[in-house]
């Protein structure tokens, strides 16, 4: 697992439009508060499976001395949760948690306390205190937009292949379940699909020229990974990098994310992870 390192040179910023703590808006509460944060996962990190990214957030909460609330019974455990799991090797620009916390925090100035307990290419976007009748990010989350550079195929005929895709009435591809290889139709779940020539990769690093499909993918009633999608354009082609977008919540015809980069506690400027991983 990466090391951690100290962070300096970036600075504090809220927004108007979100709730920011006392001070800035939010009126302080006797009892526990949820709060959630968007960060992002890039570069080498990306390497590192979920359930350590879960130990590197307990890890920064008890190094913080944030007053995380824990759960009660014999096996007490602190009350995190996390969004849909990143797969192993992708990047990330909106992943989110929640975190109950025993009192109101003061947030403006959070993301930037956070990342620096943590390891590089884990960077805190913003923070956010959440109403009560907000929903887990599980529940709530509908699609996820991807950015996907691969490798296999020319531009001309990878764009022929999501012409076809996306014209298809079913697309199955193989999947394990249970230990057991089962036929799924991913057709439903690709919302949208199209291709590019990138000029810049949408991580860390800096790297040009690749051809990128830009998906938007359903997260249920059975979400699709990126792989997968591409088993569905065909065996030649083949993910060189991943990274997620945006992840969306969707009702009534109106759809927004978790917690806007531009939310409560924001950091203003270039966040360290993107321009220190690679």
């Amino acid at each position: 697992m990466p090391g951690t390192d100290a962070r300096t040179g970036t600075e504090g910023g809220s927004s108007s439009g979100h709730p920011t703590g006392p001070p800035g808006g939010v009126e302080a509460t006797d009892g526990p508060v949820r709060v959630r944060i968007r960060y992002a996962k890039v570069g080498k990190v990306r390497f590192t499976g979920h359930r350590d990214v879960v130990r590197m957030w307990e890890r920064a909460f008890r190094r913080s001395g944030l007053p995380v609330a824990w759960s009660e019974g014999f096996s007490p455990h602190p009350l995190i949760s996390f969004g849909l799991a990143l797969p192993t090797g992708a990047e990330s620009r909106a992943e989110y948690l929640d975190v109950v916390l025993r009192d109101t925090p003061h947030v403006d100035d959070l993301p930037e306390r956070l990342s620096e307990l943590l390891p590089a290419g884990v960077d805190a976007h913003a923070v956010g205190i959440l109403g009560k009748e907000a929903g887990s990010l599980q529940q709530e989350v509908s699609s996820c937009s991807w950015k996907l550079e691969v490798l296999g195929l020319a531009a001309g005929e990878l764009a022929s292949r999501v012409e076809r895709l996306l014209a298809a009435p079913s697309v199955l591809v193989e999947r394990e379940r249970k230990g057991r290889v089962v036929h799924d139709d991913l057709r439903p779940a690709v919302l949208s699909l199209a291709t590019s020539v990138a000029v810049d990769a949408p991580g860390a690093g800096g790297r040009t020229g690749g051809v990128w499909i830009a998906a938007e993918l359903a997260t249920r009633p059975r979400g699709v990974r990126p792989r997968e999608l591409l088993g569905g354009l065909g065996p030649e082609v083949a993910l060189s990098r991943a990274c997620r977008m945006h992840q969306w919540i969707e009702r009534d015809g109106a759809r927004w994310e978790p917690l806007e980069h531009g939310g409560a506690g924001t950091r203003v400027g270039a966040t360290h992870a993107e321009e220190r991983a690679s």
